[in-house]
């Protein structure tokens, strides 16, 4: 009996390619018809070229026959956040204000690092406009839905990526992560996601939100993750910011636990709210490190509420990203958008500059933290899922997404790596995340930890059986 190829990751499917009990074309064709039958219910690709996609597939299916193939990631259905440039294809980040004519002739790092290793680009999954927020719905594509239950959001700014992946619509995509927009649908959708350190993944053209944007995997295991991003991590020569290329295999070392290692948990960053349930969920996930031989106790970083500070560059961001739009082109904006972007315009030069003094204390701040503690524990999001097509959950509470995210964009602001890991259920069967925090640099660290809390406790997928049916 063959597996449900659906269900498989990317390292079970490459392994089923070696040994010919699987072929590309066969995970492909899977792959597409589970989009056919999810996608008018999730609403997460915006873009699919099956054509291309089954071409691609043949042509790696021929490659493995000769025991040749491309590269690490040969054959495998793989989905690209449409933030992401991709050649040949229509790169309209949600927006009714880009020309789908183009042309459209470049790949972004990413994309062009998954081709030449052979992936199987299947489309383009939905996000909000020019990625701004963190739930995913849009004025041209629409509202994007959670597998665990279509009625709520799968977050965003990636939530197409993590629907996708989540459902079964191929075991890899690429996200990126301004302030949470790799680890919040993650989270939300019960995935292991990596925002890597700045600079790890090579992106081209520069992100509208400047330096707090970055590139990373979503998956539905550690291992995965650790695969891509040795392709990921190549170096490609447009990104000035890039790190230098250190030829790492980032499965090396992926089991080596983390016996000896200092852990601090921190339930609210000292200032937080969190719901109660979430909370106990995050603690009981945190202190699983003790049974692995982690040292593990209670301690806050020491920051202050670094929403401000966030907010200071994300809406001078949405301010510069709009400031050359015409009158028509700002009316087919999204609202919420247009009003981020009216108060960055409100924004000094001094007080932007004020705000990218602070980035800079901020970062020292968790340079000398983690000279004491190799890792920071926390929730990944204080809350579950909540109604799609919503900005925020508590409309009395709340005004703008960052008001529900504290624990993600801090770490966005100085670069470090960060990664969500599923750590359990809340009792309406909604995941929630455990935010894994690495010192700058320290990606491989923050994978093993990952991957030996998998070990413990293995990622469940949702059940989609009778979805769009």
């Amino acid at each position: 009996m063959k597996p449900d190829l659906c269900s498989l990751s990317a390292t079970e499917l490459l392994r089923l390619y070696r040994t010919r009990q699987a072929s590309p074309v066969e995970a492909t064709r899977a792959a597409l018809a589970r989009i056919e039958r999810l996608n008018p219910v999730l609403n997460c690709f915006c873009l699919v070229d099956e054509k291309a996609a089954l071409a691609a597939a043949r042509e790696s299916e021929a490659r493995w026959r000769k025991g040749a193939p491309l590269g690490q990631l040969d054959g495998v259905p793989t989905s690209i956040k449409d933030l992401l440039l991709t050649r040949g294809w229509p790169t309209l980040r949600g927006s009714k204000t880009v020309n789908r004519n183009g042309p459209w002739p470049d790949d972004a790092p990413a994309v062009a690092r998954l081709r030449e290793h052979g992936a199987v680009l299947l489309g383009k999954t939905t996000t909000p406009e020019f990625g701004w927020k963190g739930v995913t719905d849009n004025p041209l594509t629409g509202i994007t839905r959670n597998p665990w239950n279509p009625k709520l959001t799968p977050g965003g700014s990636s939530g197409g990526s993590a629907a996708a992946v989540a459902a079964g619509m191929g075991p890899l995509t690429i996200g990126t992560d301004g302030g949470g927009s790799i680890r919040i649908p993650c989270a939300f959708s019960g995935l292991f996601g990596l925002k890597p350190s700045f600079g790890r993944v090579p992106a081209w053209p520069l992100s509208p939100f400047g330096t707090v944007a970055h590139v990373g995997p979503m998956t539905r295991t550690v291992a995965d993750a650790a695969l891509m991003l040795n392709v990921l991590s190549l170096p490609d020569s447009r990104d000035w910011f890039a790190l230098p290329p250190d030829a790492r295999d980032y499965r090396v070392g992926l089991d080596d636990g983390v016996k000896g290692l200092r852990m601090a948990y921190s339930a609210d960053l000292g200032y937080a709210e969190v719901e109660p349930e979430i909370a106990a969920i995050v603690k009981r996930a945190a202190l699983r490190f003790v049974e692995l031989g982690a040292h593990v106790e209670a301690a806050d970083p020491g920051f202050e509420n670094a929403g401000p500070m966030f907010a200071t560059h994300w809406f001078a961001g949405a301010a510069s990203l709009l400031k050359n739009f015409t009158p028509a082109q700002r009316k087919l904006i999204d609202p919420g958008l247009r009003e981020v972007a009216a108060e960055g315009a409100k924004i000094s030069a001094l007080d932007y500059l004020d705000a990218v003094q602070k980035r800079g204390q901020l970062g020292m701040l968790m340079n000398r933290f983690h000279e004491k503690y190799d890792l920071l524990l926390t929730p990944t999001l204080p809350l579950a899922a909540f109604e799609a097509g919503r900005e925020v959950a508590h409309l009395l509470k709340e005004k703008r997404w960052t008001d529900w995210s504290p624990f993600s964009y801090p770490f966005n602001l100085t670069q470090q790596p960060a990664a969500t890991m599923p750590c359990g259920l809340t009792k309406q069967r909604l995941p929630v995340g455990l935010h894994i925090v690495g010192a700058r640099y320290a990606d491989a660290l923050v994978l093993r930890a990952a991957r030996a809390f998998e070990a413990l406790q293995p990622i469940a997928l949702p059940d989609v059986s009778k979805l769009g049916i």
